[in-house]
Order: structure tokens, then sequence, then C-alpha cells
């Protein structure tokens, strides 16, 4: 095989990858999407003297920068050089994972193939969940999320699991066509039926035998739809703040249990130990005053003064007229009749745009980090999942801040501490009437589904909708438009098998990507024999 075929079959695959992704994709191109650049490696696996390790690194690369640049080129629309940063680093990362996979093999032979890359890609997706410059958003089991007809088993497995799929099944043909004759045995084709047909199936089946809620809550969901590049900055806090409650007032009635606003409603910059002195309080507190069950969810940016004696968290502030540190937060507020304020602050933060990464190395960076409302810098976090409990104590709600909700066991640790919905909060028009809020949508519905909990989803612009415990997404409204919901959703107080347990597929993958190096590195050395 000449070099310049080397190059269309891993631009091949990086086209199958873009084009099975949603929201325009063919999701089914996923199950062959890795195959041409498995025979790209196969060829440079079987030629070693003909083509050289930087072959298959610049092939690789090929495949996974293109495939990151058609996908996810909207996050330029935010941050150009954030978008550079997050496609070159995420390309770059597949492509060391998948040149492990390449020198691995070649110690513990082809046969081992199918193991090892399966094992070696979902250990990267894993392991990019939880660092500094995590950037999830191409997980592959993602990629069914227009297809949740076929994945009610993530309930069970979580994204790993269709990610788990795509891999053999791309796996399995590639060993069909890896020989070149293109004949397939009997034996073969009910081996990739089963494959195919199975996981979907049961899914099926566990729609058919699911048993739904009976618990009502009533909510009103609102999309202000203020524009984040101009309005959000130029029109005052109170003016918006009223926008806000006009829409509200339109379906709010003395029935609402909860009024859910987005991310970042509250533009007034909030003191934390003085919440009854900001005039956005007092004013959501006047508005409470007709409705004595209501609960209101809402976003905001605060701020924090640390106590002379209290320990300080690597990203708090010094104030520049006084020897005293502050930390600041995206912030999700539940507010009510009574005199407590229930705090939640967002802790997955955006790399480069809410947190400066690595930040005992570039601390002093922090204020280079990209503005996308509010406040600049690395903001504070918090360590657990915090949920919101309503006064009777029998209502909790967890509110997922944005991008945190493309975390799946992020998201079950809300309900393990006992949630019963999701409040996803949001403001998803920083990056236009792209792909970008279509596919962020989408990933709430995966989290429906991984923890049987409805979802009620408040955007700024974007989609504001309901979505269902089995991902059905339900009076959605349209981008760039105000628009206020009312619904009734349902409670759920059981967990599921995932919830329970997790990212375990991941774990599994990644002890066994350790034990596969380790043996490796015996039979380089010879101290095992083949």
């Amino acid at each position: 095989m000449k070099t310049y075929q080397l190059f269309l079959l891993s631009l091949l695959s990086a086209l199958l990858l873009a084009f099975g992704w949603f929201p325009h994709g063919f999701v089914p191109l996923l199950f062959i999407a890795f195959v041409p650049l498995l025979i790209v490696e196969h060829a440079i696996f079987n030629n070693p003297q003909k083509y050289k390790t930087l072959t298959l690194f610049a092939c690789s690369y090929l495949t996974f920068f293109t495939w990151n640049v058609l996908t996810t080129w909207w996050v330029k629309n935010a941050s150009f050089g954030g978008a550079a940063m997050a496609i070159g680093c995420n390309a770059l990362l597949m492509t060391i994972t998948f040149m492990l996979f390449h020198k691995v093999k070649k110690r513990v032979g082809e046969k081992w193939g199918t193991l090892v890359f399966s094992c070696f890609w979902i250990t990267f997706e894993f392991l990019h969940l939880d660092w500094d410059l995590t950037w999830t958003w191409l997980t592959i089991g993602n990629g069914f999320a227009p297809t949740l007809n076929w994945i009610q088993w993530y309930e069970y497995t979580g994204v790993f699991g269709g990610t788990l799929w795509v891999l053999i099944t791309n796996c399995f043909i590639f060993k069909i066509v890896s020989d070149g004759s293109f004949r397939v045995s009997k034996k073969q084709i009910i081996g990739l039926g089963a494959l195919l047909v199975l996981p979907i199936l049961c899914s099926y089946i566990i729609l058919a035998f699911y048993v739904d809620l009976k618990t009502n809550t009533n909510v009103v969901i609102v999309q202000p739809n203020i524009d984040p590049y101009n309005e959000k900055f130029i029109s005052g806090y109170e003016v918006q703040l009223q926008k806000m409650l006009q829409l509200a007032l339109q379906q709010t009635d003395t029935t609402t249990d909860y009024l859910v606003f987005p991310e970042t409603a509250l533009t007034e910059a909030i003191w934390e130990d003085e919440f009854m002195q900001s005039s956005s309080i007092k004013t959501l507190k006047e508005f409470l005053k007709p409705y004595p069950k209501l609960k209101i969810i809402i976003g905001a940016s605060t701020a924090k003064v640390y106590q002379p004696d209290e320990a300080l968290s690597s990203t708090a502030r010094k104030f520049r007229s006084e020897d005293a540190y502050y930390d600041s937060y995206n912030t999700a507020l539940q507010i009510d009749s009574s005199n407590l304020i229930q705090i939640y602050h967002k802790s997955k933060l955006v790399p480069g745009v809410e947190k400066m990464p690595f930040p005992f190395i570039f601390k002093h960076l922090g204020k280079l980090a990209i503005d996308l409302g509010g406040t600049t810098g690395s903001l504070g976090i918090q360590d657990e999942r915090s949920v919101f409990v309503s006064l009777d104590g029998t209502i909790k709600a967890a509110p997922v801040v944005c991008y945190e909700s493309v975390y799946g066991e992020y998201v079950s640790e809300y309900v393990k501490n006992g949630a019963q919905f999701i409040a996803i909060i949001t403001n998803d028009g920083w990056w236009g009437d792209t792909p970008g809020y279509k596919q962020h949508l989408k990933y709430g519905a995966l989290r429906a589904i991984e923890t049987r909990r409805y979802v009620v989803r408040s955007a700024n612009t974007g989609v504001s909708c309901v979505i269902t415990n089995k991902g059905e997404i339900q009076q959605a409204t349209n981008w760039w438009v105000p628009a206020v919901i009312k619904t009734q959703i349902k409670l759920n107080n059981e967990l599921t098998f995932y919830t329970r347990y997790g990212d375990y597929i991941g774990r599994a993958a990644m002890y066994l990507s350790l034990l596969l190096i380790l043996y490796s590195w015996l039979l380089r050395f010879k101290i095992i024999r083949k």
C-alpha cells in the first residue's frame, strides 16, 4: 500500500466519524468509522521496514484532528484560541492513545489487538473525565444521543457501554476485511448481526417493561433569551431580572412548585455573606410572596470573602486595596419563602474559560482566562455535589450547571445525594446557532437515562425543555426566542445500577490497560516468553 493511500484511509475514518456524529450525522457510520484507520495501522504493523512510526502518527493525527474540527468547530464562536487549544490537544491525546495501542500490540501480538485497542481507548476517555484539560465532548458513547431507543441500557453501563459497543464492532468488521478477500462466512455474519442487534433489542425490551413513576411536581421553566455578547453586559441587572420575571408570570400560579431560570441569570455582583442586601435577591423574595410553596432555582455570579483565620483555596485572589482574599463562583441558588438561601458552586469548570489549568503552575495567569460572562479568571469550586431541598424535605433537586451535564458519573453523584430530579441551567448562546447547543441538549438526555431522572432544562437561549426519564425531549423551545414552559415532572427515589457503580467500565479498562502494558514490558525484557 502506498503512503498516500494510508493518508486517504485515515481521512476516510475522520469523515465517517464526523458524518456519524449528530445533529446532522448518520449514527450507524460509527460502527465502521475506525475500520479504515485500523487498516492503516495493520499495514504499518506488518511492514515495519517500509513505514516509519512517524507515518502512523501523522495518519492518526490527521484522523482525529479532522474529526475534532468537523464536530466541534463551533467552539471558536466563544474563543478562537480556546477552540484551537481544545481541538489540537484533544486530537493529540487521541493520537497518543492510538500510538500506545500500536506499540503494545507490536509486543503482545496481533491476536490481542481488539482487547488492547478497546481497553486503551476507553481508558483514555475515562481519564479524560477528571483532570485540568478535560474535554469529553467526543466520548464515543455520546454519539448515540440521537438514537435513545437503542441505548436504554445506559442505566446499567453509562456512555462507556456505547463506546465499548462501537469499538468491538469496528474491530470485528476490521478482522473480516483485513485479509483483503472480503469473504464473509456465515459465522461472521451471525456474529456481526448479534453485535449490532442484541443491544438494540435489549433496549426495546427495557422500554417495553419500564414502569413509569407516579409522583408529580409542577415546574415552570424560563428562557429569557438575553444576548450574552451584548445585552447581558449593556442593560442593567434590574432590567434583565424584570424581563425574566415578566416571562415567569405568564405561567406561574399557586400550584407551581419550582421556577427555574438559566445559568448566571442574576448579573448583579452578589457577596454570599450579604445575600439579604442584594437588590436582586430582594426582588425575588418579593416575587415569592403570593406563592408560598414556590422554590426558585436560578444561576448567579457570587463571591465569598475569606475570614482572616480561614484556609485559602488554590483559586483565592487578593483584593487590590486591602490585605484580604476572596473567591468568585458560577453559582446556582435556591430561594424560597424561608430566610435560607441554598447554594451550589459549579465545580466542573471549562478549561481556559472558567479556570486556568494546573493552577499550582499557572496560578498567576488565571486573569488571562477567557471571559464568558460575569467573572474572569479561575473560579472557585466545591467538593460535594450539593442538592437543593424543599422546606418540608420531601423534594430534592440536582442543580447541574451547564458543562457539568456532559459528565455522567459526576451527575450521578447528585442522585446519590438524594436528588429526585435534575435541573440543568445553562447559557448556550455563546456558540451561536451551531451544532454546539444541539449536542449539549442531547447530552442531557443521556443523563436522564443513566439516572432515570426527569430533567428540567433552562437555557438563556438555545433549547429549554423537559426531558423524561427515558430521554424523551418535550416542549422544546426554539433558538433565540424568549419562552416559558409549564410542565409536570415525575420524581424518582430509586438508584439505577449505573448511579450506584458509576463508570465501572472505564475503571476496568484502566486496570486491564495497566496489566497489558506490564505484560508488554515483561515480553520486551524477555522475563516471560510468548
